[in-house]
């Protein structure tokens, strides 16, 4: 269709309202949006009446009323219409070249339709002028210098936009012209034109489209962002494309093969060198596969890449040459610990089937269990060396992840194999020394059980397949020889221990103690303070003075630091160049360490009635434990203190009822009970205790406490009672035992089923003291409770007031 460039609107008068303010018009219905008052547009005319009703209106020189329809097939009814209108004066018309002429049309004023009929060819619409409602100007004028400014940013968006429209928008200070202008040019949708059209009020008009700008502006300014981005990445990936498409042309003129394809032919020699078994080999090979298909720069390139490379840096043959010369392993388990007998047997019989069945022996699941600092870790060091043999290491205190064992899925991004295969990885042979530490540290939580995870890895029939999650083919561990330690068993699961072997590594006794001290603690310390001065010697009483009372341990560890602390103190004179001592005193380590720190538990030294010593123990050694009945006039109840845990409180009942029920044997009367209640108490209070092995201590000492038979003070004992007065065996002797004898008690009791676990006792520990075993309490009785008196004070107290109290009967009686 073809405009003249000219076209003049100002012949055309706007319609004169009637007397009832009302004026008549022919109606232009439009589907699409009606021109603003003062503005120019281009309306199609789709339909016959509309272009009658244009050629009336230029024919009469006459405005008509435009008017929008609520849909496409509206009809002309006044339901079918929106209620607002524009008056427009008509132009030129386009030629009919095209399907749709169009008109070119100035919009006047808004009109509100009251009424609309179609007498002829086209409709006559009957309307009201909408005058616009006027704002205060004291809050039109920062809204228009928003709606500006908003303008402003949003036409650097819009290049179509000539520059003369945008500087005559600038320009207006009218807020009524300024709303219909901006609604004009700005891509707004329809129907909040129509909202816009249909608002006589300016200031509400200029806020809505300040609001509608502010939206439109922020989302031109995303997708402006969006797009700057987009382009930056195309840019550089083209450049990259480009320049790799460069690096390839070269390389082909040079007579060079592909970078990728080397690296691939590269990858596909190292699989089949490695001599991978037959499932794993297929397994890389369909992987190098992918990688061949995978373009360079995609993510998956680098997944699969990182596979390969774990997989063939993992050692699948490669074995470390064992030393199995018995006398080798010997001096080397001797050299780095003192005592352990048991240990360095077990370790030199392994070497010795080794030796004897190379092919077919199985590596031992070993699990050392014992309290802290006794050597567990540093003789798994020492078993390697002995073997000559890699070390590894992992701690599994606190781990409660099973894909710290088993390795994550590939599918996860940063997924990596298992500790077990990243040592093994490390190691760089198949046959290390691994060491599980703090195995009954592991706990468990909604993504797995790591100890169930173990029980593959430390079985010798299962762990020859060990798959990997991140690996997801078999590898064989078969010739690793685990070795696991704990401080207790109790938190593992019963089927990981069924697979352990478990062998407990005991206390050290105070012998023990100062010679390892001499042979490592303290030359470790010298060398390690600088001191190199020569006779520099500690006394064996002041090591036992640092033994006794500045440490209270099973192992050696604060031995170690407290010695450490002293050598310090030497150094510092050293480099001072003061006098120093030669030999140390347990008056320089009292000097040196300040006051003692670990008091000497209070033990008994009397014989005395209600009172027996205990053996204990705890997890920093055995120890004794006072306890003390006293009766108290009541009903027979039972009232126990000292923070004592369930077992323990189940131990005094027992130990109750056994003598209730003996009561005739001890000459007790029958109402004995029912007058008085037995208080037990265990001191420090503030210790929680617990457990089974006091029964026959508490039992000694109710029974002293009712029959006023003292016990003996140079007795200590520990075992579990029932009600029958049997003796139980119970846990702990050796540390019980060394305590006894560190307390300066010589004479103990134990049930006779622990004299088993009196074997593996120092000699000097089991000839200081004198173990008597019994199994029954009556036994206990005739070694630990002293002759009765013939008449017990309370009974003797008790028949004092009574006399007294039958005068005062007689005194009150009315006879």
């Amino acid at each position: 269709m073809t405009f003249s460039q000219k076209q003049d609107f100002t012949q055309i008068p706007s319609a004169e309202p009637q007397a009832d303010g009302t004026i008549e018009l022919p109606a232009l219905l439009l589907s699409g949006q009606l021109p603003f008052p003062k503005m120019l547009s281009l309306l199609p005319l789709t339909s016959e009446s509309g272009f009658a009703a244009v050629l009336h209106a230029k024919a009469h020189h006459q405005t008509l009323i435009a008017v929008k329809c609520r849909s496409e097939n509206s009809r002309a009814a006044l339901e079918h219409l929106h209620s607002v209108g524009m008056e427009i004066a008509p132009g030129r018309v386009a030629d009919h070249s095209e399907n749709s002429p169009a008109v070119m049309v100035q919009g006047r004023r808004r009109l509100k339709i009251i009424a609309i009929r179609q007498p002829g060819p086209y409709p006559i619409a009957t309307a009201q002028p909408i005058a616009d409602r006027p704002a205060d100007p004291s809050l039109i004028a920062p809204l228009m210098a928003d709606a500006l400014e908003l303008f402003k940013h949003a036409s650097d968006y819009q290049q179509a936009l000539p520059e003369a429209v945008i500087q005559h928008i600038l320009a207006l200070d009218d807020p009524g012209v300024l709303c219909d202008a901006l609604a004009s040019v700005l891509p707004i949708p329809a129907a909040e034109l129509q909202q816009l059209l249909e608002e006589a009020d300016v200031q509400e008009r200029l806020e809505r489209l300040v609001d509608l700008l502010n939206a439109d502006l922020q989302h031109k300014e995303m997708r402006e962002e969006v797009h700057l981005r987009l382009q930056n990445e195309i840019a550089a990936s083209q450049r990259e494309m480009y320049l790799r498409e460069q690096i390839r042309v070269i390389q082909q003129e040079l007579g060079d093969s592909d970078a990728a394809q080397q690296e691939q032919s590269e990858l596909r020699e190292k699989i089949h060198a490695a001599k991978l078994p037959p499932e794993t080999q297929a397994k890389a090979l369909k992987e190098l596969a992918r990688l061949s298909l995978v373009p360079p720069l995609s993510p998956e390139s680098g997944v699969i890449h990182t596979y390969l490379d774990r997989l063939l840096s993992l050692p699948w043959h490669t074995a470390s040459p064992e030393n199995l010369d018995l006398d080798h392993a010997a001096a080397v388990l001797e050299g780095a610990h003192h005592g352990l007998h048991k240990v360095k047997a077990r370790i030199l019989e392994h070497i010795a089937v080794r030796r004897l069945t190379p092919a077919t022996a199985r590596s031992a699941i070993l699990c050392f269990v014992g309290p802290p600092g006794v050597g567990k870790t540093s003789l798994g060091k020492s078993i390697a060396a002995a073997l000559c043999r890699k070390f590894l290491r992992i701690s599994l205190g606190g781990v409660r992840d099973e894909a710290e064992i088993r390795g994550h899925r590939r599918t996860y991004i940063g997924a990596l194999p298992g500790r077990i295969l990243q040592q093994m990885q490390r190691a760089e042979t198949i046959n290390p020394v691994f060491m599980l530490d703090e195995i009954d540290k592991m706990s468990a939580d909604f993504r797995g059980s790591p100890a169930a995870a173990l029980l593959e890895v430390l079985d010798p029939e299962q762990n020859k397949n060990f798959i990997d999650h991140y690996l997801e083919v078999p590898y064989d561990l078969s010739q690793v020889t685990f070795i696991t330690t704990a401080n207790d068993l109790y938190a593992l699961p019963e089927a990981l221990e069924d697979r352990l072997e478990v062998i407990e590594l005991k206390g050290y006794s105070e012998e023990e103690k100062i010679q390892i001290a001499r042979r490592f603690l303290i030359p470790k310390q010298l060398a390690a303070n600088g001191i190199t001065a020569p006779g520099i010697h500690f006394r064996a009483d002041a090591l036992q003075h640092i033994i006794r009372h500045y440490t209270y341990e099973s192992g050696v560890r604060n031995l170690e630091r407290e010695i450490a602390n002293v050598c310090r103190k030497t150094a510092r004179l050293l480099a001072a160049d003061k006098r120093f001592p030669r030999r140390i005193s347990p008056a320089l380590i009292e000097k040196y360490l300040g006051p003692p720190q670990v008091l000497a538990a209070r033990v008994n030294r009397r014989d005395a009635i209600g009172i027996a010593s205990g053996l204990v123990w705890t997890p920093s050694g055995g120890d004794i434990q006072t306890i003390e009945v006293a009766l108290v006039a009541g009903k027979g109840s039972l009232m126990l203190t000292g923070q004592l845990g369930d077992v323990l409180q189940e131990s005094a009942h027992i130990a109750l009822s056994y003598l209730r029920s003996r009561a005739q044997d001890f000459d007790l009367p029958p109402d004995d009970f029912e007058n008085v209640d037995a208080h037990i108490h265990l001191p420090e209070g503030a210790v929680p205790k617990d457990g089974p092995s006091a029964g026959m201590a508490l039992a000694a000492a109710l029974i002293s406490a009712f029959t006023e038979a003292a016990i003996r003070s140079d007795f200590a004992m520990s075992g579990e009672i029932t009600l029958r007065g049997h003796i139980l065996p119970v846990g702990g002797i050796a540390e019980k035992v060394m305590a006894a004898r560190r307390r300066g008690i010589v004479k103990i009791i134990l049930p006779k089923d622990n004299a088993k676990d009196l074997h593996d006792l120092p000699k000097a520990v089991t000839r200081a003291v004198s173990v008597q075993f019994v199994d029954d309490m009556r036994q206990v009785i005739d070694l630990l409770l002293l002759a009765a008196p013939p008449q017990r004070q309370r009974d003797i107290d008790a028949a004092a007031r009574q006399p007294a109290s039958a005068g005062e009967s007689s005194g009150t009686n009315p006879a």
